[in-house]
C-alpha cells in the first residue's frame, strides 16, 4: 500500500519520517496524522513541513478526509504543546532563576527583562511563536514557566497551530505526488531562522565578552560607584532626618 502511494514521479521510497508517518497513518488513519505532530512537538528534530503535506497528500489520495486531517493535526499540536508547558510550569521560576544565576555570561537582569516582556506579549508570542520552525515548540515552555493562563495559553496554541497546520495540508493536498516540494521550500525558512539566531547569540556572547574585559581593565570603578551610591543613601537619611 505505501509503495502505490508513494509511486511518484521520481519513485521515491518511503523511508525516514516519510516512511514512519506514513505507517502511522496506515494504521490509524487521521488520528495517526495527530499523533505525529504531538510528537513534533515534543521532539522538534521531527520536521512538520514533512508530516503535515503528507497529510494532506493522503487526504487528496481520500484515505482521510481534509477536514479530518487538520483537526487531528491541530489536536495533537496543542496536545504536544500542552505537555511542554507542563514541563515548564514543573521547572518553574525559581529554578530558572537559580540556573541562570550560575551561567557565566547571563545575569538575573536579562531573565528579570525577558519575563517582562514576555508578560506583555506571552500571547503574540504563543500565537507568531508557533509558525517559527524549533520555536514552535519551545515557545510553550516559558509560557508554562511563567504560568500563562492556561485558557490564553489553549486558545492562541489553538490558533496559530492551525494556521501553520492549514497551510502545509492544503499544499500537501494541492500538489500531490509534488507534496515534497514544501519541505524544500520550508527547509530554506529554517535554516534561515536557525542562522539569524545564531548570529544573535553570537552577538550578545561577544558583547558580554567586551563588557566583561572593560571591567576587569577598571576594578576600581565598580567599588567607586558603590561609594557614591552608599553616601548618597546616607546624604538622603539625613535629610530625612
Amino acid at each position: 500500500m505505501i509503495e502505490t502511494m508513494y509511486a511518484a514521479p521520481a519513485a521515491e521510497p518511503a523511508g525516514g519520517v516519510a516512511g514512519w508517518a506514513t505507517d502511522l497513518m496506515d494504521r490509524l488513519g487521521a488520528p495517526g496524522a495527530g499523533l505525529a505532530i504531538a510528537l513534533e512537538n515534543l521532539f522538534p528534530p521531527l520536521p512538520s513541513e514533512v508530516i503535515l503535506p503528507l497529510a494532506g497528500f493522503a487526504s487528496a489520495q481520500g484515505r482521510m478526509s481534509l477536514v479530518a486531517a487538520l483537526a487531528w493535526t491541530t489536536a495533537g499540536s496543542v496536545a504536544g504543546a500542552l505537555a511542554l508547558y507542563g514541563i515548564g510550569a514543573l521547572i518553574g521560576r525559581d529554578r530558572i532563576r537559580a540556573m541562570v544565576a550560575r551561567l557565566p555570561l547571563l545575569k538575573l537582569d536579562d531573565l528579570d527583562r525577558t519575563e517582562a516582556w514576555f508578560a506583555r506579549h506571552g500571547a503574540k508570542a504563543v500565537f507568531f511563536g508557533r509558525m517559527i520552525p524549533i520555536f514552535r515548540s519551545l515557545v510553550s515552555v516559558p509560557a508554562g514557566v511563567e504560568r500563562m493562563r492556561p485558557a490564553t495559553f489553549l486558545l492562541y496554541t489553538a490558533l496559530g497551530s492551525l494556521l501553520w497546520n492549514t497551510v502545509f495540508v492544503l499544499a500537501g493536498y494541492g500538489l500531490g505526488d509534488n507534496w515534497r516540494t514544501v519541505e524544500e521550500f520550508v527547509g530554506v525558512y529554517s535554516k534561515a531562522v536557525v542562522a539569524l539566531v545564531g548570529l544573535a547569540a553570537l552577538a550578545f556572547v561577544a558583547v558580554r565578552i567586551v563588557k566583561a574585559r572593560g571591567s576587569a581593565r577598571r576594578p576600581g570603578r565598580g567599588r567607586r560607584q558603590g561609594a557614591h551610591r552608599a553616601e548618597a543613601r546616607e546624604l538622603q537619611r539625613d535629610r530625612d532626618f
